[in-house]
């Protein structure tokens, strides 16, 4: 696990309201704890400063690393098998946060992609949500949809693939 993916954890669990996380990953682990607001640490008496006004960041972060898998490695676990000679030409599009996987902007509207459909690397081809929030989420590369890998409304992991696009 990198550690801009850490930060940015630690971002989501301060913004919202629980009060403990715990990610376990192949043989990682992240665990985080927030005290609304009392860091349980240090005895009060320590500083002569009153207690700041920012909100309390979360506590330490442990990490437990073994090898982290790379993106390569997710994605063979994760994906159907390819034949070897299509497989150099298909590029997964990864999620880059836990969340709902949406195929399209609301119920009401159509998909934004389906197979066979041609994207360009700026189109927007689903929405992952993530407390509350939609992120569209672009195809990354000009080439078209071959495969998508996740069924509306299903909850998806950081760096799990999406879908595979046939890339020219």
């Amino acid at each position: 696990m990198k550690i801009q993916e850490i930060r940015e954890i630690i971002k989501l669990v301060d913004s919202s309201s629980i009060d403990e996380f715990t990610y376990e990953s192949e043989g990682t682990k992240v665990k985080l704890k927030k005290n609304g607001g009392i860091f349980s640490g240090a005895p009060a008496a320590q500083s002569g400063a009153s207690a700041p006004a920012a909100p309390a960041a979360p506590a330490p972060v442990a990490v437990v690393p073994p090898a982290t898998p790379k993106a390569e490695e997710l994605v063979s676990e994760e994906a159907p098998e390819l034949p070897a000679s299509n497989s150099k030409n298909l590029h997964p599009i990864l999620s880059p946060m836990v969340g709902t996987f949406y195929q399209s902007p609301s119920p009401e509207e159509p998909a934004y992609v389906q197979p066979g459909s041609k994207v360009s690397a700026d189109q927007v081809v689903c929405i992952v949500e993530a407390m509350k929030l939609f992120n569209e989420i672009e195809a990354e590369v000009d080439g078209e949809i071959a495969e998508i890998l996740v069924k509306d409304g299903q909850l998806v992991e950081y760096g799990q693939p999406l879908f595979l696009v046939k890339t020219n």
